[in-house]
């Protein structure tokens, strides 16, 4: 019987350092853990139960930052096995590491998190991470079976008014993204909650639904003494395509809150037209580093999808020039 290859060795040595150690590794040491093969997962596993808590916690973040900087690492072996650890702090990372990944494989866990797993934290991260999915399933993306699958769970999750709160709005969130009957009144009922944080959500709600039925609504909250609430309100706008908002996001593009200032100008590069987008050439020449840069963003955003239209645009003409198969160009005939 053979004994482990050099790459096999090079990897147990890593892991060895990686779990076994304190001292931070440098990245250039936990690259090795990018795209790992069957055989190194089956090794990762046999260590990673080995190290401690601490340690599987330290090195768990350290790869979320390293994936979060450089988007050619892929964690995700490391990430889905973590999912069942037995820390609560270890599973929350692990959702947020696969932020990107949408295999219609990790909806299952994904809800059965939602809905059973005993950790607060973990259950919001997951409400949250659910969210990609549902819109995904919203874009006809994901099978009929995970689509129901994630529809009711989020719904479960809404309605049981035992559940804490964090979690309860962090569903409401996702659940946005769907077509579901109901909607406008669980919107509208967080929207008159009495928390702040739930009424926050439930701005943010009403942008991700894409119902215009919100616009008035989300206009009015531009103007709340609440920096949360107005910032909220102008990505609900943009979300929203509210151009009735443009006269109000212009003020706000020097509110004094950093956040809102940010979200009045993205909200300006999705609305679009002549009048922001003559606003966000004016806030490109601002003396302020952010008010600059953020502009400068939203009008190349602006101009991508501007582009992206424009050749949709001319694909649908030029198929409308096209004759049907058989036709007769012999207009004497």
């Amino acid at each position: 019987m053979s004994g482990p290859t050099q790459e096999e060795m090079s990897f147990r040595e890593l892991l060895g350092k990686a779990l076994g150690q304190t001292d931070p590794l440098p990245p250039s040491d936990l690259h090795l853990l990018s795209g790992m093969m069957p055989e190194e997962s089956r090794i990762f596993m046999e260590w990673w139960s080995l190290a401690s808590v601490e340690r599987r916690q330290q090195l768990l973040q350290s790869l979320v930052e390293l994936a979060e900087s450089n988007f050619e690492m892929d964690f995700g072996a490391v990430f889905k096995h973590c999912l069942d650890d037995e820390d609560e702090e270890v599973r929350r990372t692990a959702v947020e590491g696969l932020w990107e990944d949408e295999s219609p494989s990790l909806v299952q866990p994904l809800v059965k998190m939602l809905l059973e797993d005993p950790s607060v934290v973990v259950r919001e991260a997951a409400a949250i991470s659910l969210g990609r999915f549902a819109y995904l399933a919203e874009m006809g993306e994901l099978d009929a079976q995970r689509s129901a699958t994630i529809s009711e769970a989020l719904s479960t999750v809404v309605h049981n008014s035992r559940e804490y709160l964090g979690v309860r709005r962090r569903t409401i969130e996702s659940i946005a993204h769907m077509s579901v009957d109901n909607l406008r009144q669980i919107i509208d009922a967080a929207y008159g909650d009495e928390n702040r944080l739930m009424r926050i959500s439930a701005l943010f709600a009403m942008g991700r639904s894409a119902d215009i039925f919100w616009r008035g609504t989300v206009i009015s909250e531009l103007s709340n003494d609440d920096p949360g609430f107005r910032s909220e309100a102008a990505r609900a706008c943009g979300e929203l395509m509210a151009r009735a908002a443009v006269p109000v996001l212009s003020r706000l593009v020097e509110d004094r809150d950093e956040e809102v200032q940010r979200a009045a100008i993205w909200a300006l590069g999705q609305i679009g037209g002549e009048q922001a987008r003559e606003i966000l050439f004016t806030c490109c020449e601002s003396d302020d580093d952010l008010i600059r840069e953020s502009s400068e963003e939203a009008l190349a955003e602006w101009e991508i999808g501007t582009t992206s239209l424009d050749m949709l645009t001319c694909e649908l003409d030029d198929d409308l020039m096209m004759p049907e198969e058989g036709f007769d160009w012999d207009l004497e005939a």
